[in-house]
């Protein structure tokens, strides 16, 4: 994966993209991708990620990219991270065609969520299950998995799937909401479980699956290890050396409308086809490893 003809291109440098991007700048690649015009929020990224020799672009539903056929034209493999709205995917509202244009495009990775499953009660999703999402966001998400899809079943578009399982990493952790003071309860639902990823795992699925690429496919990329999220909580309390926050049962717990529809779904989410398939060996098995080696 080292060849230095290989270009990849991000619809959104964000926090899973760029730790790939990162780790294939390294190896020698070209890197290129998209940030959101300048807002409050993200001042100052363009800059840091140019900086790094990124070569970057504004990118967002009211500026397309300037130039897509000349942007594009040596890119090998594209990331897109970018998430689907009530309009739709922006990425192929505006980029399509010029995706399908691309002549050298050997691999492209879609960042789906397992969201789209839906609530199961606790039962193991596996990638060929019949979606049945039950949020607006995952709703969204599902109906932008087609449209990805139809680029591979119409024009042999490379398109592979990734339903991304809850994301940590370093600065973005259940250490970090700790330290911060955000975590103010442990929530308690007894047999409700999340499954979660590491970020460097994501790029460890990825880049393999880039080594072996297989069109039309969807893979589940989450850890080993899914559990309720206050026992999470409270070994992060403990690696932090504090106490953890009080434990609430979940029709008590005092939460934003956004935060409890994350609360809509439980299972447990297969993920032996990254394993077996592309003979992944994840970094951070279980959020155990992966809290210790955050701290």
């Amino acid at each position: 994966m080292s060849q230095n003809s290989n270009h990849l291109f991000c619809f959104g440098l964000g926090y899973s993209a760029l730790v790939l991007a990162r780790r294939l700048k390294a190896q020698g690649w070209t890197v290129s991708g998209t940030v959101r015009p300048d807002t409050e929020k993200d001042h100052g990224k363009r800059e840091a990620l140019q900086a790094e020799n990124f070569h970057v672009y504004d990118f967002d539903r009211d500026v397309p990219l300037v130039n897509p056929g000349e942007i594009l034209k040596d890119v090998t493999h594209v990331i897109t991270s970018v998430p689907p709205g009530k309009e739709g995917d922006v990425v192929l509202d505006h980029h399509a065609a010029d995706i399908v244009a691309c002549n050298n495009l050997k691999w492209l990775g879609y960042l789906s969520t397992t969201g789209v499953y839906g609530n199961r009660d606790g039962a193991l999703v596996h990638e060929d299950d019949k979606l049945n999402p039950s949020s607006v966001r995952s709703t969204q998400r599902a109906l932008a998995e087609k449209r990805w899809q139809v680029l591979w079943e119409k024009f042999d578009i490379p398109v592979q799937v990734f339903r991304l399982a809850g994301i940590y990493g370093p600065g973005r952790s259940p250490l970090d909401a700790l330290r911060s003071g955000r975590v103010k309860q442990r929530i308690s639902k007894p047999g409700h479980i999340f499954s979660r990823i590491h970020v460097e795992d994501i790029a460890n699925v990825l880049i393999a699956s880039m080594t072996k690429p297989n069109p039309g496919r969807i893979y589940n990329v989450c850890d080993n290890a899914p559990e309720e999220p206050w026992k999470v909580t409270t070994l992060a309390s403990q690696l932090l050396g504090i106490i953890p926050p009080p434990l609430v049962p979940f029709a008590e717990a005092e939460m934003s409308a956004m935060a409890r529809t994350f609360w809509l779904d439980n299972k447990r989410v297969d993920n032996s086809r990254i394993l077996k398939e592309l003979d992944v060996e994840l970094a951070y098995p279980d959020y155990e490893t992966g809290l210790k080696s955050l701290l």
